[in-house]
């Protein structure tokens, strides 16, 4: 006689969605992963801190020091930008060098009048980094 494996019962739990993380989740991995891309494209401290959001000195050298900390939503979300650009620029440029050194390249893209994406993603403006994240998007074919 074979033993039938008894299906386990369905909870609602089961079928839930999953929660998004919570910014203090999220925050530590964030600023980690930030200040390794930042170090890959050779920023100083202030184009660090101006990618950011321009945070108190004093926070962003806890941050850095620590890879962890409190973030507010903007800084989250200057974060997740950074993180999408850099991304399509690996996913873009096959060679990690010129993938980190494009952004520091003049671009005749009419986005960047032929200056450097850094120059516009270091307005300090969150919308710039929104926009050379969907160009970049757009450039792979992401949308």
């Amino acid at each position: 006689m074979s033993r039938r494996a008894t299906p386990r019962p369905t909870t609602a739990h089961d079928s839930a969605p999953k929660a998004a993380a919570s910014p203090e989740a999220l925050a530590g991995p964030a600023l980690r992963t930030f200040f390794a891309i930042a170090e890959a494209w050779r920023l100083s401290n202030e184009e660090s801190m101006r990618l950011l959001g321009d945070p108190p000195r004093s926070t962003f050298y806890e941050w850095k020091r620590a890879g962890d900390g409190r973030l507010t939503r903007d800084t989250l979300e200057r974060i997740s930008y950074v993180l999408g650009i850099y991304k399509a620029l690996q996913i873009l440029l096959s060679d990690a060098a010129a993938a980190d050194g494009w952004i520091r390249k003049p671009n005749t893209a009419p986005l960047f009048g032929g200056r450097p994406a850094l120059d516009r993603l270091l307005s300090g403006n969150v919308g710039d980094l929104f926009v050379v994240r969907q160009y970049l998007d757009a450039v792979r074919g992401g949308g």
